[in-house]
């Protein structure tokens, strides 16, 4: 009997870097025995110094891309990143609805490690009333929290009420990460799925190696998904990951280098 090949699909912006988006996503899916597809919606030229430019792909390309993914390769699991405009929010999500796409990851790409916009400011009330509701993890770090709720978070009070915040808004789990609030010994990824508070704590390693750090954990949790995990499950092996991807630095670029997507498996073979 043939057994049935998980396919993970990555609706993201390219990194002519490869430390992010796109080149990250599918480097995860490969790592954890997903079959990885794509959907480009940006080009980057990017380093690990900065984006030093963003060409957005135009809506129809991104639709045709959409279509031929749900013509012949059904995912199993996908995963949202770099989305960058209202018009490429809109019709994503309305693509994800009409092909009946499960195991959803919206990772609410926003601003790069450098500093540079990835999000029009006036998308980001599309993401939260098209995409939010479709999202089965929602996967925020506490600056984009902040952002999709309009709330300061300085603390574990603070962080689970912008959980159920963002529950309130349509996500069916949420997993805000830690590693922003530096008074924490532990970085504590917070999980929340409408009933239960789950803290996944991890160490803290002082490097500047961490670029991709946000896609690499959402896709790792979408390879997950796609091999069956339950949500809890895809969490843990991805907090796992990304702890061994940061660990374990490759020390490329003279700026934020990549994480080592690598480093999990070898590390656990």
């Amino acid at each position: 009997m043939m057994s049935i090949t998980p396919k993970a699909l990555t609706i993201a912006g390219s990194d002519s870097g490869g430390g992010a988006g796109i080149q990250a996503d599918l480097k995860t899916f490969q790592e954890l025995g997903a079959y990885g597809m794509s959907v480009i919606t940006a080009v980057t030229a990017q380093n690990t110094k900065g984006v030093q430019n963003i060409h957005a792909i135009p809506v129809e390309m991104v639709v045709d891309q959409l279509k031929s993914i749900a013509d012949d390769l059904q995912p199993h699991a996908l995963k949202t990143g770099m989305l960058f405009s209202v018009e490429i929010i809109e019709a994503v999500s309305s693509h994800i609805r009409e092909f009946h796409w499960n195991n959803v990851v919206v990772d609410p790409v926003m601003i790069a490690k450098g500093g540079s916009e990835l999000l029009r400011k006036d998308a980001v009330e599309a993401l939260k009333k098209y995409l939010l509701p479709l999202a089965d993890i929602l996967t925020p770090n506490i600056p984009e929290a902040e952002q999709l709720t309009g709330r300061t978070i300085a603390d574990k009070r603070g962080r689970e009420d912008a959980a159920r915040f963002l529950h309130d808004l349509g996500a069916k789990k949420i997993v805000i990460k830690g590693g922003h609030l530096p008074h924490e010994s532990e970085p504590v990824d917070l999980y929340y799925d409408g009933e239960q508070m789950i803290e996944f704590k991890g160490k803290r390693i002082e490097t500047s190696q961490t670029h991709g750090t946000g896609c690499t954990f959402a896709a790792a949790i979408t390879a997950e998904l796609a091999r069956g995990k339950s949500p809890a499950e895809a969490v843990q092996t991805a907090k796992a990951f990304i702890q061994e991807a940061i660990s374990s630095p490759l020390h490329l670029g003279s700026g934020h280098g990549p994480t080592n997507h690598w480093a999990y498996r070898r590390n656990n073979q």
